[in-house]
């Protein structure tokens, strides 16, 4: 018996439609990036699903002059900030 390719459940995967990322150490880019229409399947690349996007994460604060509180809830707040949920890189902050 054959031995499978070291790609056969992502080439399956792929064929029913599930997005395929790769990365390449051969390039400097060190990052996960979509594969084309018709990847090539290389031994020495890595694959991977796509993997779904955490949610933001939105936080609540109350800030005054001499008092900072967060909860994440909103229920009388005076600011509201949301971080990435993949990166976790503040994404906005808003005065409410």
């Amino acid at each position: 018996m054959r031995t499978p390719h070291k790609h056969a459940e992502l080439i399956k995967a792929w064929a029913d439609g599930a997005e395929i990322e790769f990365y390449d150490t051969r390039f400097n880019e060190h990052r996960w990036k979509l594969t084309g229409p018709f990847p090539y399947w290389q031994p020495e690349v890595e694959f991977r699903i796509k993997p779904e996007p955490k949610p933001d994460l939105r936080l609540f604060y109350w800030v005054s002059d001499h008092l900072v509180q967060c909860s994440s809830k909103i229920h009388m707040h005076n600011l509201a900030l949301t971080f990435d949920g993949d990166t976790g890189v503040l994404k906005s902050a808003e005065v409410i």
